[in-house]
């Protein structure tokens, strides 16, 4: 009995029932990592948890980060994750459909959080008498943050015309 004209529709009865039987998948996941540990962590405006925390993702671009802890600078961020090759047209049919074997993308996302500086009580009562001051002169002071290098301190307010 002659079996060889067989054995390749056997072979792909074999490979097709591995294919249907065991259907590939690509799982994303990107993990958030914060130096200090602890920080509420949002991903384009939703709350995710507290770092370290890892949640998966369905589709590559730019996500938005902000990162807070008490005690620290907020960090506001973006990072773009480029889909790989596996991910590209065509083939990303193949690799979620027919690959037979799970595909882990894994992404980590770190930030370096930066205490935030103390003011000096002295500092902040002489800001608050010099905001006093300008007040009853008429003059209104932007925050120091706001002020360019080398303006005015306080700009005059017009007043009211009756």
């Amino acid at each position: 009995m002659n079996t060889s004209g067989k054995l390749p529709w056997l072979l792909a009865a074999v490979v097709l029932l591995e294919t249907v039987g065991n259907p590939g998948c690509v799982r994303r996941r990107m993990t958030i990592r914060t130096d200090p540990p602890g920080a509420t962590v949002y991903v384009d405006q939703r709350e995710i948890g507290t770092s370290p925390v890892s949640t998966p993702f369905t589709y590559y671009g730019t996500r938005n980060f902000v990162i807070t802890k008490d005690g620290y600078e907020t960090v506001q961020a973006s990072r773009t994750f480029s889909p790989p090759w596996y991910q590209w047209p065509v083939l990303d049919f193949l690799t979620e459909n027919l690959w037979p074997r799970e595909i882990r993308d894994e992404r980590i996302v770190e930030f370096q959080l930066v205490p935030r500086a103390t003011v000096q009580p002295e500092k902040l009562i002489g800001r608050a008498e010099q905001l006093r001051q300008g007040a009853a002169t008429g003059v209104v002071a932007p925050l120091p943050s706001a002020v360019p290098p080398g303006a005015a301190s306080g700009t005059p307010i017009a007043p009211p015309s009756s």
